[in-house]
């Protein structure tokens, strides 16, 4: 399963629209903050059993504003809380008619302008992660699953947002990086250290963003302004394609933010086929559209009463879970149907006259003289990607 969750645009400034709540990677587990009156407490789903079901997972008092949750890949939830000058960290889990927590450590807050955030559940719930922007750098945390609780793994220049996993060993991070007013895709490589190398470079005046990945098909959902400078729009490439990115045109909706949160996993070597879920918000409210990179139209559907905006996972026989909150259900999945071959006649992208191509390649870095050609078969491998480079906007046809 495939799930994305997007943090406030109010505490990020990265343009995300608000989420009810964070999925793992498999679909197992959610967590979000509920209310209760006035008061917000931390409430654990389990999502993988034949109905879903909450458990309160409330401390000695109400969670304070700025407050952040994830569910760990064992059932426990995460939650960072900031205090004064500090971001701390601990593991719910249920104990009965109580909680139990294990407090993990404390990343210092040394400046007030420098924001901290959980990035997105990594692959395997064993470890999870968080990034600190300062004025000229940022760096990233792990906060769960090391040794010695919090600690510090790298710096990266420039102020960085986002936050997409590439693989199913969660080791390569993408993560879109600002530096001198232009905002790119770059690829932190945790197996190596931390290093960081670029991704997503379309042009030089472009502004490039990573907003999702699917490690089985390879599928990249982008936002950027190279094809209608100015104009963010969202598209489409494939990691390890020499293929243009493609910029639908179906995908603009007049007056609207369109924001994909899921991609149906499980389609390997078929990237074409795979069902992307997307947030559509507009003067009239939100709903979701459904849409299918070897189709030239999205299918709206209207939003389910009580959906944690934004939050939802596919199945890999093409189901998408939206999670709902309602008085009458205070935990349950509302399910659609990935459109279907009937839905519509297939029309290959770049066929038309609405889209736009931007010429891009990706694939395995080979190896340099200072690494090894073969990979050492007692540790995972993890594909590298190499930049989805600078090149001319134009048309192509794919069949």
């Amino acid at each position: 399963m495939t799930a994305c969750a997007f943090e406030s645009e109010a505490a990020h400034g990265d343009g995300a629209p608000e989420v009810g709540c964070s999925i793992t990677a498999d679909g197992a587990y959610a967590a979000r903050l509920a209310l209760d009156g006035d008061c917000w407490f931390p409430e654990r789903w389990t999502l993988d059993g034949p109905e879903p079901y909450a458990v309160p997972l409330p401390g000695n008092q109400p969670e304070e504003p700025g407050t952040e949750v994830q569910p760990m890949g064992d059932g426990r939830v995460l939650i960072r809380r900031p205090t004064d000058g500090r971001h701390v960290f601990s593991l719910l889990y249920p104990t009965g008619p109580g909680t139990g927590e294990v407090f993990l450590g404390a990343v210092e807050r040394p400046d007030e302008d420098a924001p901290l955030r959980l990035l997105p559940p990594v692959p395997g719930g064993e470890k999870a992660y968080a990034l600190a922007v300062g004025r000229r750098a940022s760096t990233l945390w792990l906060v769960a699953g090391g040794a010695f609780g919090p600690e510090p793994l790298t710096e990266i220049p420039g102020r960085c947002s986002g936050g997409v996993w590439l693989d199913h060993a969660g080791r390569m991070l993408a993560l879109d990086r600002e530096v001198g007013g232009r905002t790119k895709t770059v690829v932190v490589d945790l197996g190596r250290g931390g290093e960081v190398s670029p991704f997503l470079q379309i042009t030089d005046c472009s502004d490039d963003r990573l907003l999702l990945a699917d490690p089985d098909s390879g599928l990249l959902l982008i936002r950027s302004d190279a094809p209608s400078p100015g104009e963010a729009r969202l598209g489409w490439g494939v990691l390890g394609s020499t293929l243009p990115v493609r910029f639908p045109e179906c995908l603009r909706v007049p007056d609207c933010s369109v924001t994909p949160f899921a991609i149906q996993p499980g389609l390997v070597l078929m990237p074409e086929s795979c069902a992307v879920a997307l947030r559509v918000d507009g003067p009239m409210g939100g709903w979701v559209g459904l849409w299918r990179p070897d189709r030239r139209q999205v299918h709206h559907f209207p939003a389910p009463a009580g959906w944690l905006a934004g939050a939802g996972l596919w199945t890999r026989d093409g189901v998408l879970q939206l999670p709902c909150a309602t008085a009458e259900t205070p935990c349950g999945l509302a399910r659609m149907a990935a459109p279907s071959e009937e839905a519509g006649e297939a029309v290959p992208e770049g066929s038309g006259e609405d889209d736009t191509a931007v010429r891009a390649a990706s694939g395995a870095a080979p190896a340099t003289a200072d690494e090894p050609s073969q990979p050492d078969p007692s540790e995972p491998v993890a594909a590298r990607p190499v930049p989805l480079r600078e090149a001319p906007l134009g048309r192509l046809v794919t069949n």
